[in-house]
Formats: C-alpha cells, sequence, structure tokens
C-alpha cells in the first residue's frame, strides 16, 4: 500500500472516530467524554491492538495536522467580535495571564523537582502550557526533548479541556473572561477550543490568553532555568 492510500486511510479512521465521539458525548455529556479525550484514547489502542507503528498512522496525521495553523487562526473571530470588551479589560487580561505563565512554568518545576524527575524530563515539562510549535523551540533552546515536550504539552491540554470547568464550579469562578484566561493560559488551542464551546466571549480570551502566554513563556522559562538549574 503506497503512502497516499495509508494516509487516506488514517484520515478517514481519524474522522470517523471524532465524529464518533462527539455523537457519544452528546448522548452522555461529561468531562470524560469529551471527544479529544475519548478520540485519542480510541486511536492509541487502535494502533496497539493492531501493531501500527505511529510512524505510519502519522502519514495521514500530518495532513490533519497541517490544519492546525488555520484552525488556530479560526479562534480569532471571536477575538473580533468582543473586541471592544477585550479593550475594557486590557490590564487585567495582561496581568493574569503573565501569572497564569509564571505559575505553569514554576509548577512543573517545582512538581519536577520534587518527585525527582529526570532533568531532560524535567526541562521538557517546563513550556508544557502553551502550543506545541512554540513549547517544542523552547524545550529545544533550553536542552529539553521536542518530541517529549509535544507529548506534555497534549496532556495538558487534553487534562485542561477535561478537568477546568469542573475545577472552576469547585473554586466558583464563574466569570467568563478569568475562565478564559485560565483556560487559555494552562491549556492553549486544546483548553481554548473547549472554552469557545461553552461561550464565545470566554473562547475569545482564551485566546488572547493562549497568545500573551506564548509569549510570557519564552522570556519567563529560559530565565527560571538559568537561576534554578
Amino acid at each position: 500500500m503506497n503512502d497516499s492510500l495509508i494516509g487516506l486511510f488514517a484520515i478517514i479512521v481519524t474522522i470517523l472516530v471524532f465524529f464518533a465521539s462527539r455523537k457519544l458525548n452528546q448522548k452522555f455529556p461529561h468531562p470524560f467524554t469529551l471527544p479529544v479525550l475519548t478520540s485519542t484514547i480510541i486511536l492509541v489502542i487502535g494502533l496497539l491492538i493492531f501493531n501500527i507503528p505511529y510512524e505510519t498512522y502519522f502519514i495521514g496525521g500530518k495532513w490533519i495536522e497541517a490544519f492546525l495553523g488555520p484552525a488556530v487562526v479560526a479562534l480569532a473571530y471571536p477575538l473580533y467580535q468582543y473586541r471592544k470588551i477585550l479593550t475594557e479589560y486590557t490590564f487585567p487580561i495582561i496581568f493574569g495571564t503573565l501569572c497564569g505563565s509564571i505559575l505553569g512554568v514554576t509548577s512543573g518545576l517545582l512538581l519536577g523537582k520534587w518527585i525527582g524527575l529526570d532533568h531532560l524530563l524535567l526541562l521538557s515539562l517546563l513550556p508544557k502550557s502553551v502550543t506545541s510549535p512554540i513549547a517544542m523551540d523552547i524545550a529545544s533552546s533550553i536542552g529539553g526533548s521536542p518530541t517529549l515536550a509535544a507529548v506534555l504539552v497534549m496532556v495538558a491540554g487534553i487534562g485542561g479541556a477535561v478537568m477546568g470547568h469542573t475545577l472552576f464550579r469547585l473554586v466558583r469562578i464563574d466569570h467568563h473572561l478569568a475562565k478564559g484566561l485560565g483556560m487559555g493560559s494552562a491549556s492553549h488551542a486544546i483548553g481554548t477550543a473547549r472554552s469557545m464551546e461553552n461561550d464565545l466571549r470566554e473562547g475569545a480570551a482564551g485566546t488572547v490568553a493562549m497568545v500573551l502566554s506564548a509569549i510570557f513563556t519564552s522570556v519567563i522559562t529560559p530565565i527560571l532555568v538559568a537561576l534554578f538549574l
């Protein structure tokens, strides 16, 4: 089977699994039935059962990944819709995202040192809360593994999408701006997409936070590494 057929098959299977996961979530709405989580689990189990190397699957997966950029850009539409509201909260947005970025990096640093993570894994963990391409660049610049960083970014994104709104309810955070900033600065595009499903204003705030946190984390991470590692 040539690469084109393998790629087409991978794309079709991925799309079918995702839509099946959406149906499951619609029938049984729960954080643990979110399509991004269930479809990932199903695909991983499928690759393991049929002994399909990830490299083979990624022949088609990379075509889907190519649409990630346009999908992230599409998040800017609600940003435009609610630009006046966001402008009114410029300082809280910048300050809140800065705090979230600092907390995201320092929490990874402290937790990693506390449980005794391997040095390479610790450095790869630090940029976990920003989108994959930026996290991979940051990890590479500080001596971490870009591949490990990408995996940890996925864990942070899915974890935030699954548990974020439940945590907001537990601590009684109900303002759309606060929730959006939290999701965007901790769980990047996956968390922002989840916020978008919940409330467009929340998604707009998440988009801003996602962009700002990428900038802040790129500056903060090397400084903390130089000071403490």
